[in-house]
Protein backbone atom coordinates (compact mmCIF):
# COMPACT_ATOMS: atom_id res chain seq x y z
CA UNK A 1 0.00 0.00 0.00
CA UNK A 2 1.69 2.70 -1.20
CA UNK A 3 0.19 6.22 -0.67
CA UNK A 4 1.10 9.34 -2.26
CA UNK A 5 0.85 11.62 0.59
CA UNK A 6 0.89 11.37 4.64
CA UNK A 7 -2.16 11.97 7.15
CA UNK A 8 -0.82 14.08 9.45
CA UNK A 9 -2.27 15.88 12.76
CA UNK A 10 -1.18 18.18 14.82
CA UNK A 11 -2.65 18.81 18.57
CA UNK A 12 -2.20 22.21 19.61
CA UNK A 13 -4.10 24.55 22.01
CA UNK A 14 -2.69 27.69 20.37
CA UNK A 15 -4.38 28.38 16.95
CA UNK A 16 -1.14 30.41 15.64
CA UNK A 17 0.51 27.18 15.62
CA UNK A 18 -2.22 25.64 14.07
CA UNK A 19 -1.99 27.80 11.31
CA UNK A 20 1.85 27.94 11.25
CA UNK A 21 1.75 23.97 11.16
CA UNK A 22 -0.70 24.15 8.05
CA UNK A 23 0.91 26.47 5.97
CA UNK A 24 3.29 24.39 6.15
CA UNK A 25 2.15 21.25 5.41
CA UNK A 26 0.65 22.27 2.76
CA UNK A 27 3.98 24.02 1.24
CA UNK A 28 5.27 21.02 1.39
CA UNK A 29 6.87 18.92 -1.86
CA UNK A 30 5.58 15.62 0.25
CA UNK A 31 1.51 15.33 0.55
CA UNK A 32 0.16 16.26 3.65
CA UNK A 33 -2.92 16.05 4.49
CA UNK A 34 -3.44 17.14 8.12
CA UNK A 35 -6.13 17.69 10.10
CA UNK A 36 -6.05 19.47 13.66
CA UNK A 37 -7.12 19.81 17.32
CA UNK A 38 -6.93 21.61 20.30
CA UNK A 39 -6.95 19.49 23.19
CA UNK A 40 -5.43 16.07 24.13
CA UNK A 41 -9.26 14.80 24.37
CA UNK A 42 -10.07 16.02 21.24
CA UNK A 43 -7.18 14.10 19.90
CA UNK A 44 -7.59 11.09 21.40
CA UNK A 45 -11.70 11.05 20.78
CA UNK A 46 -10.76 10.93 17.24
CA UNK A 47 -7.67 8.19 17.20
CA UNK A 48 -10.25 5.76 19.18
CA UNK A 49 -13.59 6.64 16.75
CA UNK A 50 -14.55 3.77 14.69
CA UNK A 51 -13.59 4.01 11.44
CA UNK A 52 -10.92 6.62 11.93
CA UNK A 53 -8.16 7.10 9.18
CA UNK A 54 -4.88 6.59 11.17
CA UNK A 55 -2.39 8.93 10.64
CA UNK A 56 1.33 8.39 9.90
CA UNK A 57 2.49 11.08 12.27
CA UNK A 58 0.95 13.32 15.27
CA UNK A 59 2.57 16.24 16.40
CA UNK A 60 1.00 16.75 19.97
CA UNK A 61 2.16 19.90 21.75
CA UNK A 62 3.73 18.90 25.77
CA UNK A 63 1.53 20.92 27.72
CA UNK A 64 -1.81 20.54 25.66
CA UNK A 65 -5.06 20.79 27.78
CA UNK A 66 -7.51 18.43 28.60
CA UNK A 67 -5.80 15.35 28.37
CA UNK A 68 -1.38 15.76 28.51
CA UNK A 69 0.51 14.94 25.78
CA UNK A 70 1.93 11.51 28.23
CA UNK A 71 -1.39 10.60 28.97
CA UNK A 72 -2.02 10.24 24.76
CA UNK A 73 1.14 8.98 24.06
CA UNK A 74 -0.07 6.00 26.54
CA UNK A 75 -3.37 5.28 25.14
CA UNK A 76 -2.08 5.07 21.39
CA UNK A 77 1.28 3.24 22.17
CA UNK A 78 -1.38 0.77 24.19
CA UNK A 79 -3.64 0.57 21.47
CA UNK A 80 -2.59 -1.98 19.06
CA UNK A 81 -4.40 -0.13 16.49
CA UNK A 82 -2.61 3.43 16.60
CA UNK A 83 0.85 1.39 17.96
CA UNK A 84 2.59 2.35 14.47
CA UNK A 85 1.93 6.18 14.53
CA UNK A 86 5.01 8.20 14.79
CA UNK A 87 4.21 10.48 17.80
CA UNK A 88 6.51 13.96 17.94
CA UNK A 89 6.12 15.50 21.03
CA UNK A 90 7.06 19.18 20.74
CA UNK A 91 7.59 22.27 23.36
CA UNK A 92 9.02 25.61 23.80
CA UNK A 93 10.61 24.89 26.66
CA UNK A 94 11.67 21.29 27.36
CA UNK A 95 14.19 19.52 29.81
CA UNK A 96 16.29 16.54 29.06
CA UNK A 97 14.22 14.66 31.83
CA UNK A 98 11.04 15.20 30.39
CA UNK A 99 12.69 14.16 26.83
CA UNK A 100 14.07 11.22 28.52
CA UNK A 101 10.24 10.37 29.60
CA UNK A 102 8.97 11.43 26.14
CA UNK A 103 11.75 8.10 24.54
CA UNK A 104 10.70 5.87 27.35
CA UNK A 105 7.23 6.16 26.86
CA UNK A 106 7.24 5.41 23.40
CA UNK A 107 7.47 8.64 21.92
CA UNK A 108 9.24 8.84 18.54
CA UNK A 109 10.49 12.61 18.57
CA UNK A 110 11.12 15.39 20.39
CA UNK A 111 10.97 19.20 19.00
CA UNK A 112 12.20 22.27 20.53
CA UNK A 113 10.00 24.36 18.84
CA UNK A 114 11.99 26.97 17.14
CA UNK A 115 11.34 30.90 17.51
CA UNK A 116 10.59 31.93 14.24
CA UNK A 117 8.32 30.56 11.13
CA UNK A 118 11.15 29.79 9.50
CA UNK A 119 12.93 27.93 12.00
CA UNK A 120 9.72 25.74 12.81
CA UNK A 121 9.25 24.57 8.84
CA UNK A 122 12.72 23.47 8.57
CA UNK A 123 12.20 21.24 11.63
CA UNK A 124 9.01 20.10 10.32
CA UNK A 125 10.08 19.89 7.01
CA UNK A 126 13.05 17.42 7.97
CA UNK A 127 10.58 15.36 10.43
CA UNK A 128 7.76 15.05 7.60
CA UNK A 129 10.93 14.27 4.97
CA UNK A 130 12.34 11.55 6.82
CA UNK A 131 9.12 9.73 7.56
CA UNK A 132 8.18 9.92 4.11
CA UNK A 133 11.19 8.43 3.57
CA UNK A 134 10.54 5.29 6.45
CA UNK A 135 6.74 4.95 4.94
CA UNK A 136 7.77 4.57 1.50
CA UNK A 137 10.63 2.54 1.96
CA UNK A 138 9.10 0.28 4.51
CA UNK A 139 11.71 0.69 6.98
CA UNK A 140 10.85 -0.74 10.71
CA UNK A 141 9.66 2.15 12.60
CA UNK A 142 9.64 0.21 15.63
CA UNK A 143 12.84 1.69 17.06
CA UNK A 144 12.88 4.83 15.04
CA UNK A 145 13.82 8.07 17.73
CA UNK A 146 15.07 11.45 16.98
CA UNK A 147 16.12 14.78 18.69
CA UNK A 148 14.88 18.19 16.76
Amino acid sequence: MNKEYLNVIAADNDEGNIIFFKNIFKDLRIGVKSQCFSSGEDLMEYLTSEGTIIPEVVFIKYDIPGKNSMECLDEIKTDSRLSNIIIVIYSDQISESEIEEIFVNGGNIVMRKPDTYDGLKKSLTEIITINWQYHTSGLNKDNFIMKV
